[in-house]
């Protein structure tokens, strides 16, 4: 009698465990699934904030951004900008000056930290003519995406060349002591 209730307990844990193992592979499909949505989501946000720079689109750039006057965006030339409007009005202004915009993005990746977190990082290598004179650059960024409802925006951006530039343009926000 007792090597029967023996047996029938290993029956029972092993068909337990297996059950469980099942479903804990399960789960962790749906996450894998869940999260490569998400990656897709903020690929294509990342993607639109790319498209407009190429286009010259201050308004499509600033899209993907948080509209907040927290925004923080660390520039290539080593300045601070604080705040959406700051940063649009910058762009506006140095987007009037630029043509024939050309930007190449390596080594992308993209984390999801939580299921409304996330950071990109690449390398990028940018030519274009600003005031009629060719220029090229190259350097990395990273960017802090958050999920407001449905759509990722941007938090932050850090950009740092790989060279700093000769003749450094700084943005107007910047002209003035804004306190960064």
């Amino acid at each position: 009698m007792t090597k029967f209730f023996t047996y029938a307990l290993f029956i029972i844990l092993t068909f337990s465990f297996a059950g469980y193992a099942q479903k804990s592979s399960k789960a962790k499909a749906r996450a894998i699934a869940l999260a490569k949505a998400k990656e897709k989501e903020v690929q294509a946000t990342f993607d639109k904030l790319v498209e407009g720079i190429k286009q010259v689109d201050a308004e499509k750039v600033m899209s993907v951004y948080h509209k907040n006057p927290k925004t923080l965006f660390f520039n290539y030339n080593g300045s601070a900008t604080i705040g959406w409007e700051n940063m649009y009005n910058n762009r506006k202004s140095s987007y009037t000056n630029r043509s024939n915009v050309n930007l190449e993005i390596t080594g992308l990746r993209i984390e999801i930290l939580s299921p409304t977190s996330a950071y990109v990082s690449c390398k990028w290598k940018q030519t274009q003519e600003f005031k009629g004179e060719l220029e090229q650059s190259t350097g990395r960024m990273t960017l802090i995406f958050k999920k407001f409802g449905k759509d990722w925006k941007v938090l932050h951006l850090h950009t740092s060349p790989d060279s700093f530039p000769s003749e450094v343009v700084i943005p107007p926000s910047e002209k003035k002591d804004s306190g960064n």
